[in-house]
């Protein structure tokens, strides 16, 4: 018989360094979940990804046991790597900041295409695409699309 479901908590914590501090441990504390089990597991399952903001997805059960699910990181902080960013545009439409080449964006788009709600490569890299120039990060060279 399947565990009957708690709660689900969404978080984004850093790669290799959840500690109990907040939000990682007022969110699993208000459930019951034991904090230093979770940040043990999870330290574990992101040693590559040390200091990149990674999601999970947390399942809580009823008798406080858990189980957790790691996402790609985000599309911005993966945009923000690739174009050596600190932060996006405060005025996306008038001040660029950086660059990103289609080759590019389609890595991100590669990377990320598990978590995203997209069918075809080309859509999600049009998802990416459309992330980087709400940052004010232009995408250069030819599209790879027909019509754009």
């Amino acid at each position: 018989m399947a565990k009957e479901v708690s709660a689900l908590i969404k978080l984004q914590i850093k790669g290799g360094a959840a500690n109990p501090s907040p939000p990682v441990g007022p969110a699993l504390g208000s459930k019951g979940v034991n904090i230093m089990e979770f940040c043990k597991q999870f330290n574990a399952r992101t040693q590559d990804m040390m200091g990149k903001i990674v999601p999970v997805i947390i399942t809580v059960y009823k008798d406080k046991s858990f189980e957790f699910v790691i996402k790609a990181p985000p599309v911005a902080i993966q945009i923000m790597e690739l174009a050596s960013l600190k932060k996006g545009s405060a005025e996306p439409n008038r001040a660029k900041v950086g660059s990103l080449n289609w080759e590019q964006v389609r890595t991100i788009a590669e990377n990320k295409m598990k978590d995203l709600n997209a069918f075809t490569i080309e859509s999600a890299m049009k998802m990416v695409a459309g992330t980087a120039r709400s940052m004010g990060v232009k995408v250069t060279g030819d599209s790879p699309f027909e019509n754009n």
